[in-house]
């Protein structure tokens, strides 16, 4: 159930996950004083994560950019906040089966106007690597291996019909097992979809953010057809052409910003 109260002159709204109910004049008092408290996370360049104490726990709390004018009102209205997303998506990763840091609780603080802040709080996992370092670092020990237990799991996704939106290199985080192994958990999840289905070329359409390093898509190309049954030679045409067009779009965007910059100088 979602809660709407006055807390000290701030309209909020509320969920807290019911493991976490007895601590939430605790997440309340956290969230009111975020911006003069907690240890920051990252580089905070367009929402700001911090970290912070709840007990014997670190807990991960994404304090989402304030949106635009029409946002605020479509927020207060017709669409659920980030925040809310995330806190939603991550429940129902879990009731799939799908790593993710446990989710706590969402707020959201109004004005008049509609919604100016919104908070995703998750327990802090600390992980060994993002996929981010198998892309950068080439002779990452034993990169073979993960990249091979990653394309499972992301084939495993595809399986759930969970099409990760946000399916980039720095959101998944690996943590290596005991025996071996290695688990994976998604993170920056407000933007996903759920499906009975996915079609071949949504799948493939899922991973083109990954890399841009030909030889880890041919390995991919290469467990991905092991799992699926799908002709390997089909699984790389579609996947390297889709991957030059993402990447060509990246670029193009990346430029144009920086003209932009230039000319408001």
């Amino acid at each position: 159930m979602r809660i709407f109260v006055l807390y000290q002159n701030i309209l909020m709204n509320f969920k807290v996950n019911p493991i976490f109910t007895t601590h939430t004049e605790s997440l309340l008092d956290i969230i009111k004083a975020f911006n003069y408290s907690g240890i920051l996370f990252g580089n905070g360049q367009r929402n700001i994560i911090k970290l912070f104490d709840l007990e014997t726990k670190t807990i991960n709390i994404k304090s989402f950019k304030i949106p635009h004018l029409i946002n605020k009102i479509a927020y207060r209205y017709f669409r659920k906040s980030k925040a809310r997303r995330s806190f939603e998506f991550a429940n129902r990763l879990l009731e799939l089966g799908v790593g993710t840091p446990q989710p706590i609780a969402y707020f959201e603080n109004y004005n008049l106007i509609g919604l100016e802040k919104s908070f995703y709080i998750s327990e802090h996992l600390e992980c060994d690597l993002t996929f981010r370092e198998l892309v950068e670092i080439p002779d990452y020990p034993d990169h073979e291996n993960i990249l091979r237990h990653f394309t499972r799991f992301s084939f495993d996704l595809h399986q759930k019909g969970i099409e990760f939106l946000d399916h980039s290199p720095g959101n998944t985080l690996i943590k290596k097992t005991d025996d071996g192994n290695y688990n994976f958990f998604l993170v920056d999840l407000n933007r996903m979809e759920f499906h009975k289905s996915m079609t071949f070329e949504t799948r493939m359409k899922n991973l083109c953010r990954l890399t841009p390093v030909q030889e880890m898509v041919e390995l991919m190309r290469n467990e991905y057809a092991k799992v699926s049954g799908e002709p390997a030679r089909l699984i790389f045409e579609t996947l390297w052409t889709m991957t030059a067009n993402f990447q060509e779009q990246f670029y193009r965007k990346k430029r144009l910003k920086k003209k932009l910059k230039f000319w408001k100088k």
